[in-house]
């Protein structure tokens, strides 16, 4: 059976973007067709400042909300990074076959760094590095595909990258998984900077909808967002972003396509109001079940807990088996 891995980094609060571009498809897809891990990388939530009492709490949060969309423990394997020891022991290995140059060319590096500096802060050696983690991540458990958004893409390619590398020098111990991608909203934008990701680490708050907005501020946010010039519904991402970025979620949302959905319209008012309410009808579920959940803690740790042990017993031999490849003596 196919075996697909993929994580939420608990950084901010889960949005819509989150949701229809990976946990959506996780819930409906992923965890029924495979032998699926879903991870949150609270690991990866250090690279830069941050509070630990928020990454506690917003790690116990994601849980939840996986959960909440729609991830079944019995089906796949919900857990904790920090939980098992395997990432970190193998992240090392990995960075023994990395080289800096590749380090240094990942986008994202390129991008957190500068916004580092531009604050006046200084940029952590784990910043640079996380994306071997992330490697590890995913090669501990011989995953098969990584179900991702477009940025991270580079990411798993670096992953085949170091796995073949690996393969190569100290014989087979890795799978070369290979990336996938939703073919709808698999990069949801900012409402109020269309070209711009919709980011739960991001500060523009009336640009985001999180998972757990009241249904209100969904319609506000999604109400206020920015269009283009002209009048005509149009989908086209590099002349009209806003109004693309609008039939996007809908399509997403009623599983439609965006293309097919700009001749309904005649104007954006009646364009956001539909994507309004879709967005609320789609998070109606999410949110019923998480106020569920936050009653029942016992249970969100009890599958965290189960997950971390399964987790442990998939990646401990593989992980083993890397080391005695490089050179290592077994303990």
């Amino acid at each position: 059976m196919t075996r697909v891995f993929s994580g939420i980094k608990p950084t901010g609060h889960l949005t819509l973007g989150n949701y229809l571009g990976a946990m959506r498809r996780w819930a409906e897809m992923d965890q029924h067709r495979s032998e699926a891990l879903f991870c949150i990388v609270d690991l990866h939530a250090l690279t830069v400042d941050h509070d630990p009492a928020r990454v506690r709490r917003l790690s116990r949060q994601a849980a939840t909300l996986l959960l909440a969309s729609g991830l079944d423990p019995e089906r796949c394997t919900v857990f904790v990074q920090s939980h098992v020891d395997e990432h970190a022991r193998l992240s090392y290995l990995l960075e023994c076959v990395a080289t800096d140059g590749e380090m240094r060319r990942m986008v994202q590096y390129k991008e957190k760094a500068a916004r580092e500096q531009q604050r006046g802060g200084s940029v952590r050696l784990s910043l640079l590095t996380y994306p071997v983690l992330m490697a590890a991540d995913i090669l501990a458990y011989g995953t098969d595909e990584v179900p991702v958004g477009d940025d991270q893409t580079q990411h798993v390619e670096l992953t085949r990258d170091l796995a073949v590398r690996f393969n190569q020098r100290y014989g087979h111990t890795f799978v070369v998984p290979k990336a996938t991608h939703p073919k709808v909203a698999a990069r949801v934008m900012n409402l109020q900077e269309p070209t711009s990701k919709m980011g739960k680490s991001d500060d523009s708050g009336p640009g985001i909808v999180y998972l757990l907005d009241e249904p209100e501020v969904v319609r506000k946010k999604v109400m206020r967002a920015v269009t283009d010039s002209g009048r005509d519904v149009v989908y086209d991402r590099q002349e009209r972003p806003g109004v693309a970025n609008l039939l996007e979620i809908l399509a997403a949302c009623e599983g439609g396509n965006p293309e097919d959905l700009s001749g309904v319209y005649e104007s954006y008012g009646a364009l956001k109001k539909d994507t309004a309410e879709a967005v609320v009808e789609v998070l109606r579920p999410v949110q019923a079940r998480h106020r569920e959940l936050c009653a029942d803690p016992a249970y969100v740790e009890g599958v965290l807990r189960a997950g971390s042990e399964k987790a442990r017993e998939m990646a401990r031999p593989r992980v083993d088996a890397a080391y005695r490849a490089i050179g290592l003596l077994p303990s």
